[in-house]
């Protein structure tokens, strides 16, 4: 059985490890481009802070973190719809299905973001009429158990393409992952390394990076009570990602606007999201979540506005569930998040 093991998966982590040689150049200098590819999609996400990583029994979960994938998530079917700011709609599609007891399980995703009609204008500022702007990303994944272990590897590969009026750009991506995951533990542990790519066709001649990022997760269910607790630390590939808030800048007596300054606590927190989740396992679920680095950069001085937070439920009928999420971003900013999963093997 080892044997057998050795030889069906050893391409898997040779593909792994030749796709991360090859695409781990495109992160080296210019501006990022996909920013959309961080915006997540499904309602309970959103809720427990938006950065979750570690729902193992989540069929959108995979777009995050592909070493969730397993059998479980066979014959699942998520759809999931976002009213985002300034009438932009965000979408995605997920579906898990296992080809056999021996290959395992492979997942499939499209997510898409419309930006509505924008406005353009030439370099005089006159308005020269409306355009639509719009990002899709396909992706595929896969993921094996390590022998003899609770370690689980996964990895995906997604075809990007994004479009500005006339003009266009495709690129290639994946995120690859490692958890640990005991059936017998309380708790679930992943390291995820997503976005890792490279521009295939470029807007304007001139090459821009990935939103490359690292990101550590792990959750905790409590044994006597039924709550479970999401951590994730984001961004440890880089430790100062402090954004300067406007509200906060002060002006001195000679008219120099001075931001604030941001010390070592204030950025460590910004690497951090927490959720719950109440009655994780029952047919109705509460859910909460807090993003630090949300909270601190877009609050405003004098002014309560709640950024940073997110709530939901989720609601299980029969074979269907819906997760609904609400995400606060400003005072006069904020998201609803509606996911619709179907377990289509068992839906008759």
């Amino acid at each position: 059985m080892f044997i057998y093991w050795s030889m069906a998966h050893k391409n898997f982590y040779l593909f792994i490890f030749l796709f991360y040689v090859s695409f781990i150049k495109g992160q080296v200098g210019g501006e990022e481009i996909y920013q959309f590819l961080n915006l997540p999609t499904a309602a309970r996400q959103v809720a427990l802070g938006g950065e979750v990583l570690t729902l193992v029994d989540d069929v959108n979960q995979p777009i995050w973190n592909p070493s969730v994938i397993n059998s479980d998530l066979s014959g699942k079917l998520s759809a999931n719809y976002t009213s985002y700011l300034a009438g932009i709609n965000i979408g995605s599609v997920s579906f898990a299905k296992e080809v056999n007891r021996r290959f395992g399980t492979l997942h499939g995703s499209i997510k898409y973001i419309d930006y509505g009609s924008l406005i353009g204008s030439d370099e005089q500022g006159n308005e020269t009429g409306q355009f639509n702007a719009r990002d899709i990303a396909i992706s595929i994944g896969y993921a094996i158990n390590i022998p003899k272990t609770h370690f689980f590897i996964g990895s995906n590969v997604r075809l990007i393409n994004a479009t500005i009026s006339n003009f266009s750009s495709v690129g290639i991506s994946s995120d690859i992952a490692i958890l640990y995951n005991n059936p017998y533990k309380n708790f679930v542990v992943t390291l995820v390394a997503r976005n890792l790519g490279t521009q295939l066709q470029t807007f304007n001649g001139k090459k821009e990076t990935l939103p490359f990022k690292i990101a550590l997760g792990g959750s905790y269910l409590l044994e006597h009570v039924p709550l479970k607790w999401y951590l994730t630390l984001n961004n440890i590939q880089q430790w100062d990602i402090s954004v300067a808030n406007p509200s906060e800048r002060i002006t001195d007596l000679e008219g120099n606007v001075i931001d604030k300054n941001i010390g070592f606590i204030a950025n460590a927190f910004r690497h951090l999201i927490v959720g719950a989740e109440l009655f994780p396992k029952k047919a109705v679920n509460l859910r909460l979540g807090y993003n630090f680095r949300r909270a601190a950069e877009l609050k405003l001085q004098n002014v309560r506005t709640f950024s940073g937070f997110s709530f939901g439920f989720g609601i299980k009928m029969k074979k269907l569930k819906l997760n609904y999420a609400y995400s606060k971003f400003h005072s006069a900013a904020n998201a609803s998040t509606f996911s619709l999963l179907i377990d289509v093997d068992n839906a008759r």
